[in-house]
């Protein structure tokens, strides 16, 4: 019997515009899948093993591990901003330049010079000004046409280090190539002194027969005589994403076991986010034996962008692998990066977005708490710094002190909120050690206001928040300590004399005589004998800062009439914050807070 529910039956309220779901359950769906079939028209679509069949068996990359970063090639300055709605000028071109390079990039893709006087006049303006050490390769884009090849060779001149990067549309034929690729070297053999080297793409490599591919790269790989010491790089691009990753892996490793004078090339991959699986795929080419990986910073680029370089080099740092990229400032590469091209990088974004280390929910911010505690203990047990411990911590896949952030935003409380997180941060920023029984009192508390508000609750008003609720009543009444003295008779023997305001019109005309095996039992014995009895349960104080002057934070949780009730008092004098929390909790207990 087909399975139905009222949902299925009601059209989605206040969305006309959808389609709801309702074609039939699959026959062979289990009990606990209900999903029906859509109005999607999903049969217009091929499937990319369908367009372009892989010729691989015995596939060695799933067992494989990386163990090395890549090369990393930066394209923002020609791919990443062809892309962009207002391309940048030379003074913001050569900004993006002089960071890549202080990051540690020792390629970078930097112009299409035949495309425009703005690309043309910057790699100009690089040569001329002496921006480019020695030790960095600048990549220029080509199409595969003489005059074009010329102007893009025009532009390098005087440039140290320079790979000529000829791009060509998908199935192309040998002769347009080769004619191409002819020039090329005519043109670089007309300058010995130069270090020239060329490069190689086919567009949509990952929808062209891959036989095809392989004659044209093993061509070039002859023609350009490529060797160890003068290797020629062959770039495969996934120029539109059309299948899951392993397709991608699975292309690329048919090329590294085919590619003649394999020692003589360098096999890169230009992977595009056009499924979201970007960085999938170049990681998964790198496994099946690409050893160099062009992208962006930030994933920039026409439509969903190319792969992310940041993500791709933390995912290796955060496996142990060194990136050979310095992160160690993320902030203020994520900042130059967004004047430079005018475009934000999205809060969530992996690593580098603003909100990337912060935990709302409560179970995660308790695991990050203890985390972190634990990962101090550990690092002072190894006798070393925190920066140089083994990093643990819950949900910090990588600790925001290698990116040069703080952890002043990894916990942040709205009402999804929970204790731990509150907690912590009022420990953070304002020194209090909540004890464990009162984390939850005071959690209701945040709860309610942050409900109320529908806004998260900084440190500073948690403070505000703290203060008001188990402060304040030990200080601002309804019953207040006008006086109070407090002698040591014997060893062990204590003994109170105070007076109240407020309260009953009487307390502040009468002195009240209280004694105790401490000062604190002693209070509590004045206070029942002026009519406000009072147990203390549990009882916790600490200091606020290190060294002598720094005031004292005192936890009180007692039982008055019946009832459990949480106060907390502050002073230099900790007898005096412990008196004030017991006055706390009393005032509590009047105004019926629990």
């Amino acid at each position: 019997m087909p399975r139905t529910t009222s949902a299925d039956r009601t059209a989605a309220g206040g969305f006309p515009t959808l389609r709801t779901p309702a074609g039939p359950v699959p026959a062979d769906a289990p009990e606990w899948n209900p999903q029906r079939g859509s109005a999607m028209p999903a049969h217009r679509y091929r499937p990319a093993q369908d367009r372009v069949e892989v010729p691989l068996t015995g596939r060695a990359w799933p067992a494989a591990r990386i163990e090395r970063a890549p090369l990393w090639v930066p394209v923002d300055l020609r791919d990443g901003n062809q892309a962009l709605a207002e391309p940048m000028d030379t003074p913001r071109k050569r900004r993006m330049f002089d960071l890549l390079v202080a990051m540690g990039f020792k390629e970078i893709e930097v112009a299409y010079p035949s495309a425009s006087r703005t690309d043309f006049d910057f790699v100009r303006h690089l040569a001329d000004s002496g921006a480019v050490p020695d030790v960095v390769t600048v990549v220029v884009f080509t199409p595969a046409r003489r005059e074009l090849i010329e102007r893009t060779f025009a532009a390098i001149e005087g440039l140290p280090r320079t790979l000529v990067h000829l791009y060509t549309p998908t199935a192309p034929t040998w002769r347009e190539v080769h004619d191409a690729a002819t020039h090329m070297a005519r043109l670089a053999a007309a300058r010995p002194g130069a270090d020239i080297r060329f490069q190689f793409s086919p567009e949509v490599f990952n929808l062209t027969e891959p036989d095809l591919v392989l004659e044209i790269c093993n061509g070039l790989t002859d023609l350009w005589d490529a060797s160890p010491d003068r290797p020629v790089t062959h770039n495969l691009p996934a120029t539109v994403e059309v299948a899951t990753p392993n397709v991608y892996a699975d292309q690329i490793e048919y090329m590294h076991r085919h590619l003649t004078r394999r020692d003589a090339v360098v096999l890169s991959v230009h992977p595009h986010n056009d499924r979201g699986t970007g960085v999938a795929c170049a990681e998964l080419a790198v496994l099946a034996g690409a050893q160099r990986v062009e992208g962006c910073l930030f994933g920039n680029g026409e439509r969903t962008g190319n792969v992310d370089l940041v993500t791709l080099a933390l995912n290796l740092h955060t496996q142990g692998v060194d990136p050979m990229i310095d992160f160690s400032d993320l902030s203020t590469v994520r900042r130059t990066v967004e004047d430079c091209i005018r475009l934000p990088v999205h809060p969530r974004h992996p690593y580098a977005g603003e909100l990337v280390h912060t935990a709302f929910s409560g179970t995660h911010q308790d695991a990050i708490s203890k985390g972190l505690a634990h990962h101090a203990r550990r690092a002072a047990g190894l006798g070393v710094p925190e920066s140089e411990a083994p990093w643990t911590v819950p949900y910090l896949p990588v600790d925001p002190a290698d990116l040069g952030c703080t952890y002043e935003a990894v916990i942040r409380v709205n009402s999804q909120s929970g204790k731990g997180g509150i907690a912590h941060l009022l420990q953070l920023h304002h020194g209090l050690d909540l004890p464990q029984d009162l984390r939850p009192d005071f959690s209701r508390t945040v709860q309610r206001a942050t409900d109320d508000s529908g806004q998260e609750a900084t440190p500073k008003e948690l403070w505000e928040l703290f203060r008001s609720t188990y402060l304040a009543p030990g200080e601002e009444g309804p019953l207040t300590l006008d006086s109070w003295s407090a002698t040591e008779p014997a060893p062990g023997e204590h003994r109170v004399v105070c007076s109240f305001g407020g309260g009953n019109a009487a307390d502040g005309r009468r002195r009240y005589e209280g004694s105790g095996n401490g000062p604190l039992a002693a209070f509590t014995d004045a206070l029942a004998a002026a009519g406000h009895p009072v147990g203390i349960l549990s009882y916790a104080e600490h200091a606020l800062a290190p060294g002598p002057d720094s005031a004292a934070v005192a936890y009180v949780r007692c039982r008055i009439g019946g009832a459990t009730y949480w106060g907390a008092g502050r002073d230099t004098s900790v007898l005096m914050a412990s008196v004030r929390a017991v006055l706390s909790a009393v005032n509590r207990a009047k105004g019926e807070v629990p």
